[in-house]
């Protein structure tokens, strides 16, 4: 218990003093996982949206396929991906690996089927309401699919969060291809685990009180800007 009372207030003490290998690490962590999140985002949202509305060959293997990927161990990504970014891997010229585009790309990879099946589960729904009405109207393919990415944008929403949640809080994957370098990969999750095989159980808990906090105050500021609670839809 005294371990976990020092933490938070280090915790405090360090956010309060904006000691400022604090906020490197926490301005990287944000860096790579929002970075993450838009490019997932903009492959997972659209993909989505198509799995609703299209019908066509092999669309019930890609959904399966993308369910069972949403359970895919995040280490086992990371050893992918540091094999792809090798020196004899084929994208080994790019020299990415031990870099935060390396841990961008493993959280990619970790996420977009996270998103992209919660996403397509509140896409079908919404389909299924709509899907009479766009047909009547003649509307395209494209038009559908704006349709419904807008109509569920709050949906979508939760589903990005989801992948943000996710994306945050890993460590296995980006510790194996960013390798926790000071001052040039070291986010929260892997200062952490270094703090704690330290031994300095202290300071790994307060990054983690900040980790958290983060986490809440980017849900809270999403809720807000969206204006969920104002009309009551919270």
């Amino acid at each position: 218990m005294n371990d976990i009372w020092y933490g938070i207030l280090q915790a405090c003490q360090l956010i309060y003093t904006l000691d400022q290998d604090l906020i490197e690490i926490s301005v990287r962590s944000l860096q790579v996982t929002l970075s993450a999140l838009v490019i997932s985002s903009l492959f997972a949202l659209p993909l989505a949206a198509v799995l609703a509305v299209k019908r066509f060959k092999f669309r019930r293997f890609i959904i399966a396929l993308l369910n069972a990927l949403m359970g895919l161990p995040p280490v086992v990504v990371g050893l992918i991906v540091y094999i792809l970014l090798s020196r004899s891997g084929p994208f080994g010229a790019l020299d990415l690996l031990y870099t935060t585009a390396a841990m961008v790309i493993a959280q990619i990879v970790i996420i977009t089927p996270l998103i992209t099946s919660i996403a397509h589960q509140s896409l079908r729904e919404l389909w299924s309401e709509y899907h009479d009405l766009l047909i009547s109207m003649n509307t395209s393919h494209i038009q559908r699919i704006k349709t419904l990415l807008w109509d569920a944008r709050r949906a979508l929403l939760t589903a990005s969060l989801a992948g943000f949640g996710r994306a945050i809080g890993e460590v296995g994957a980006i510790m194996i291809v960013g390798g926790n370098i000071d001052n040039a990969t070291r986010v929260l999750t892997t200062a952490i685990a270094l703090e704690t095989s330290k031994g300095d159980f202290a300071l790994a808990l307060a990054l983690g009180f900040v980790l958290i906090l983060i986490a809440i105050a980017l849900n809270l500021a999403t809720h807000w800007l969206s204006k969920t609670e104002r009309e009551g839809r919270w």
